[in-house]
């Protein structure tokens, strides 16, 4: 009988039962699809078994930690009593078994929902989940609807808060809580408490294409001016474009795995010489990536700011798609790589990047006559 670890439990095989060498009752059930933790023991002549958890959404040793705790249950009533008040986990742990679950939608949403709990809750991080109440819940997000200036989770001095930032970090946190109660006993999460502003979508887009033009061209350092220019010709997202990797960018598309995308769709993006020309200048710098960070960065990280967000050249993208090249919205979404609102779209249809070289062919050609490069 081995010891039940993360490794024992990748290798177990359809089927198979693990018993752990250490606490007697703990065991790992494998099925066809998931990999589940139990602890059974006799009662009164009757086997009784408790699921701890599904391995994946919580790890061994955790689920040993589950175990012990179910032993010392058994075994008496006060202990339990103690060990259960002590048992639930503190924010970071929680934040640690969340970030793991596999059926998070991309790494960039693992990275953003750990950056918010790391610079936005990060006094709540060693806390055990049952220490947070509604007032500290409505407290925080007052605090983060504040602006101020402060480090982000890469240490860099940015603006922090905001309606939106407090609403998102918030919700996030919630996200966590509820993911705990699928194996902890806890309450109704405590944001019950917090009012949500309400978030009207922002709608800027770039209006002065001259001034864009100027600004853009007046960028020291020609990596941060190209990325740019690529953003307003593609309509990527920031993170897609700033971890684009040579790789991927081929003769007449670019493919971005499911991890880099925020909705976790695999997506393929036609494109067209222009694009090539607009990248050609950042070949010179030999770099695996198609926009070279300083100093050994893999990539580039934090491209000098101009007045106009990279997402606001995502929209602008969108913009001039529908208003000047006459695209119908779906086609827009297609091309943007939202995820369709029907049933059908989500799941059936699997659209070929070449059917969308005739639009992105369009949005270019508009985009063209403003002469933008």
């Amino acid at each position: 009988m081995p010891k039940i670890t993360n490794t024992a439990c990748e290798k177990a095989q359809p089927d198979e039962r693990l018993w752990d060498s250490e606490i007697k009752g703990f065991a790992l059930f494998a099925g066809k699809t998931r990999k589940t933790f139990f602890f059974q023991r006799d009662v009164n002549g009757k086997t009784v078994r408790d699921r701890i958890g599904i391995f994946g959404e919580i790890t061994a040793a955790q689920a040993r930690t589950e175990a012990t705790l179910l032993a010392a249950d058994h075994a008496s009533g006060t202990v339990a009593k103690r060990l259960r008040a002590a048992r639930t986990p503190t924010l970071k742990e929680a934040l640690a078994t969340y970030i793991a679950r596999p059926k998070l939608r991309s790494v960039v949403n693992r990275e953003i929902v750990e950056g918010q709990m790391q610079v936005n809750l990060k006094d709540w991080l060693d806390m055990p989940l049952d220490q947070i109440d509604r007032a500290m819940c409505a407290r925080a997000h007052a605090r983060l609807t504040m602006s101020r200036e402060g480090k982000d989770v890469k240490g860099r001095t940015r603006m922090l808060g905001g309606e939106r930032a407090a609403n998102h970090t918030m919700k996030s946190f919630r996200s966590i809580w509820n993911h705990v109660r699928r194996t902890y006993d806890l309450p109704e999460s405590p944001t019950i408490a917090i009012e949500w502003h309400d978030e009207d979508p922002p709608k800027t887009v770039i209006e002065d294409f001259d001034a864009w033009k100027k600004a853009v061209n007046a960028l020291e350092n020609p990596v941060h001016s190209t990325f740019y220019r690529f953003l307003l010709f593609t309509g990527l997202r920031k993170s897609e474009a700033l971890t684009l990797s040579w790789d991927r960018v081929f003769d007449d598309h670019l493919h971005l795995p499911a991890t880099m995308t925020k909705n976790g769709r695999a997506f393929d993006l036609p494109l067209l010489p222009v694009h090539h020309d607009i990248l050609a200048p950042m070949k010179a710098y030999r770099s695996d990536f198609v926009f070279h960070g300083k100093r050994q960065a893999k990539h580039l990280v934090a491209p000098e700011d101009i007045p106009w967000s990279p997402h606001t050249h995502r929209r602008t993208f969108a913009t001039v798609a529908e208003n000047k090249a006459g695209l119908l919205e779906e086609m827009v979404g297609r091309l943007l790589n939202h995820t369709p609102t029907s049933v059908t779209g989500r799941h059936y249809v699997a659209v070929d990047y070449k059917r969308l070289h005739k639009p992105m062919t369009d949005v270019v050609d508009a985009l063209m006559g403003l002469h933008l490069i």
